[in-house]
């Protein structure tokens, strides 16, 4: 199986990692592997764990990797990355790489059901297991469709397309992509309908919703976090404002110390930072980047560094 993904903000990924020859590293979201090649390049008696919920992924990495006793493949979610620790007696890891959201393979496989522009059915799960955005559109309360649309998405229609889902739905199931991009694009105004495709933010929302994205997200941030070993560092790889923000707002508070009022003459909370930034402001794609993967154009990377305990 080809598994088409071309990994992001490579090169500038790959300098925040700092890879040691002999260090232990995790790609939490290996993909087709593009990410780990270069890590696995660095490394000279050091080991990497490849991860993936897609199975999909997981037959690529195999073909790709295995035979190297250098690398462990993994089917699992990043979220889970105590428990992969655990089963490879792996204690602490050097680096973490999350490359979050969905694949270039996941996006262009038409049946995997992720894309608004071919018709397929409408699936969305990057383990393929579980419930599918179809038994969601299907199944959910109008105020809990709405809630999705406008949280995870920002969608500001929300209201009116979930309306519309809810009448649509009364007539006959809701199985398609392109039948639910034709309802949503229905419920917006026709003024706006020439914007960016109007499918895209629910689309965006249920994908999100379908594979418990922000939750595993801010669980797995955590979790990595916890797992480096003094020194070690954590890269983030997002492509919306809602990851970017969990993160942001996750590696600000490990970099936060003292919070005492600013007119106390010393410290009396003890709160030291347990990290340090070390990409003060993310990283972006370049143009020359933009020019040849025009989807690296939302991704930003930001990276920290575990601080001793003091």
């Amino acid at each position: 199986m080809e598994f088409s993904h071309k990994p992001v903000l490579l090169q500038e990924t790959i300098a925040s990692l700092q890879i040691h020859p002999d260090g232990v590293y995790l790609d939490g979201t290996a993909g087709g592997g593009g990410h780990s090649a270069e890590i696995l390049r660095r490394l000279t008696t050091g080991r990497l764990i490849c991860v993936d919920q897609d199975p999909d992924a997981i037959e690529v990495l195999h073909s790709r990797f295995d035979g190297d006793a250098h690398v462990s493949v993994v089917q699992s979610n990043f979220s889970e990355i105590p428990e992969i620790l655990t089963r490879l007696s792996v204690p602490a890891l050097d680096g973490v790489l999350l490359d979050i959201g969905v694949s270039s393979h996941q996006l262009d496989t038409a049946s995997r059901g992720f894309s608004y522009h071919v018709d397929a059915p409408l699936d969305m799960r990057m383990s393929q297991t579980g419930e599918t955005a179809a038994d969601l559109v299907n199944r959910l309360p109008y105020q809990e469709m709405v809630r999705i649309l406008y949280s995870y998405s920002e969608e500001k229609f929300a209201k009116n397309i979930a309306r519309a889902i809810e009448r649509e739905r009364q007539k006959a199931p809701i199985t398609t992509t392109l039948q639910l991009a034709e309802i949503v694009k229905s419920a917006y105004p026709a003024a706006r309908r020439q914007d960016k495709h109007p499918a895209r933010k629910t689309f965006q929302a249920l994908r999100i919703a379908v594979n418990g994205e922000l939750d595993r997200l801010s669980a797995g941030l955590d979790r990595a976090f916890a797992a480096l070993k003094t020194g070690g560092r954590l890269s983030v790889i997002t492509f919306h404002s809602l990851e970017d923000r969990v993160v942001k707002q996750r590696m600000t508070q490990w970099c936060t110390g003292c919070t005492c009022p600013k007119d106390f003459p010393v410290c009396v909370c003890g709160k030291t930072p347990d990290a340090r930034l070390v990409l003060r402001k993310p990283a972006e794609a370049s143009p020359q980047e933009l020019e040849e993967n025009p989807r690296s154009r939302s991704a930003k990377l930001r990276c920290c560094e575990k601080l001793p305990k003091s």
